[in-house]
């Protein structure tokens, strides 16, 4: 496999992270030109200084992890995240009321896509699917694709598991392809992130991309 730095998307959004580790981040981001680094909305700015022009996506978080603030305060963040120059958002989409059977999951996917669209950025939208059924995953999937979603991620990394290679299967049966799929949460092997990226991943959201890449260079390289 080629270029698989181009696959991970480094990441650090533990509630206690430090500004030291977070510097550390951003060194081995741009020593090993990963795809994305994904930051807590509070760290952008820093982020975005000291990245300068590396071709390195900027990424954040919305509504995270839990997804059940309401659509007008989204829109804030976001909103925010971009002026503070996020490239990319992930977006937690309201499980709150998917679970009640209502129809806002798509309402506010759908304006938030176009918020991202109009500045050019991409929303990735996260489906938690370590709360959903085989059949959920497929349903919430073709919610994200049909407002506009550019990628839907498996999960937040804090719910009970992260991604697995049956819901990346059943993503990319079901999505078009060209909606991308994040695969996030619990990716601490090489071995499990190429599964991942051959059952249709194409990206890796992981605080382990380091090491992975290690791995990848002892093996491959």
């Amino acid at each position: 496999m080629k270029n698989f730095n181009r696959y991970l998307e480094t990441t650090l959004l533990q509630a206690t992270m430090t500004s030291d580790q977070l510097d550390l981040l951003i060194k081995d981001a741009i020593e090993e030109q990963f795809v994305g680094v994904c930051v807590p909305p509070f760290w952008l700015k820093k982020v975005k200084r000291e990245l300068k022009e590396e071709d390195i996506q900027l990424v954040t978080v919305i509504g995270f992890p839990l997804g059940y603030t309401d659509t007008a305060t989204k829109v804030f963040e976001t909103k925010e995240a971009i002026k503070q120059g996020a490239d990319e958002l992930d977006l937690v989409w309201s499980q709150t009321s998917y679970h009640s059977g209502m129809n806002w999951p798509k309402i506010e996917i759908a304006q938030i896509a176009k918020l991202c669209h109009e500045e050019e950025r991409i929303l990735k939208v996260i489906i938690e699917t370590a709360n959903l059924s085989e059949s959920q995953i497929k349903e919430a999937c073709l919610i994200c694709q049909d407002a506009g979603a550019d990628y839907v991620k498996t999960s937040t990394g804090f719910a009970n598991r992260g991604a697995s290679v049956e819901d990346i299967l059943t993503m990319r049966a079901t999505l078009s392809s060209h909606v991308g799929i994040k695969a996030s949460g619990g990716i601490k092997t090489l071995e499990f992130a190429i599964q991942l990226i051959e059952a249709g991943a194409d990206r890796i959201g992981t605080s382990s991309a380091k090491q992975l890449i290690e791995a990848w260079k002892m093996k491959y390289a």
